[in-house]
């Protein structure tokens, strides 16, 4: 898909946050720019403790009118227990993919108690979660709610068949297939082309001849995804892109396609959760 909207002064962060606080497994960040006279330009993803990760995001938006943060963590958990409406919701697909859907709920101790690091981390930017205004808004600093995992299948069709999810996580040494890997990023590297985000394309085409790609490689491919799905939220087709659930009991910005919209929209309806 190419950009429906041009974009200026406006950067896209991708945050891998890892989930946890973790220094010997950090999360991965990075950033798509486009100038005042809308150049654009990527910066590699780095790896960020989520301390680390605000400051990054607080130096590098201070130049744009338009900022935009897109997290691959649940930033909306209200529950004690289980999992959230939208976590349902988007195992409807994932599921039906092979993959699955870590439920969020605030007794999961280090991840979404209390003292976890992203509630520190969301104060710290204080940037609202408005996705619909996010879409909408031609300045101000805002931040998403994404998953990777979602959105894959709409990037690729052939990750979008019954049990065709990318096994692409080297921690993973059962199920990794080195294949899927470079199939991951290439994906990215060919989303990235048709963006014209000339610096990702050329940066993920070389991370898919990784030839023995570690876990850490991952989170760096992850952080360049999210920054892809804000960017498509924001400034690619309208049909491209939706926000399923609200901010009251968790949501997820993600990418669609004729592949996957169906299924979502319907799992959607059937559990009463919202999707626009």
């Amino acid at each position: 898909m190419k950009l429906t909207y041009p974009q200026s002064s406006a950067i896209f962060f991708g945050f891998d946050s890892a989930w946890t606080d973790a220094p010997r497994n950090p999360g991965a960040i990075c950033a798509i720019s486009f100038s005042p006279q809308g150049v654009v330009r990527f910066d590699e993803p780095r790896f960020v403790s989520f301390d680390q990760a605000a400051a990054y995001v607080e130096a590098a938006s201070g130049g744009f009118a338009y900022s935009l943060v897109a997290v691959d963590q649940p930033t909306v958990v209200p529950n004690q227990t289980g999992s959230r409406p939208v976590d349902k919701v988007a195992g409807s697909l994932v599921s039906f993919i092979g993959g699955g859907v870590q439920p969020a709920n605030r007794g999961k101790r280090g991840m979404f108690c209390d003292a976890s690091p992203i509630w520190r981390f969301l104060a710290a930017l204080d940037y609202p979660q408005r996705p619909l205004e996010a879409r909408a808004a031609t300045a101000g600093r805002h931040l998403i709610e994404v998953f990777p995992a979602l959105a894959l299948p709409a990037l690729n069709a052939s990750f979008a068949r019954r049990l065709a999810a990318p096994k692409y996580n080297p921690q993973n040494r059962k199920k990794f297939r080195r294949d899927h890997w470079s199939s991951v990023a290439t994906t990215i590297a060919l989303n990235a082309d048709a963006l014209a985000v000339d610096d990702l394309r050329d940066w993920a085409t070389d991370m898919a001849l990784i030839t023995a790609p570690r876990k850490a490689d991952q989170d760096r491919l992850d952080a360049a995804l999210c920054a892809l799905i804000g960017l498509i939220w924001r400034a690619g087709p309208p049909n491209a892109a939706a926000c399923i659930g609200d901010v009251g009991s968790g949501y997820m910005v993600t990418v669609l396609s004729d592949a996957t919209r169906d299924r979502l929209r319907g799992a959607a309806l059937k559990r009463g959760v919202p999707f626009s």
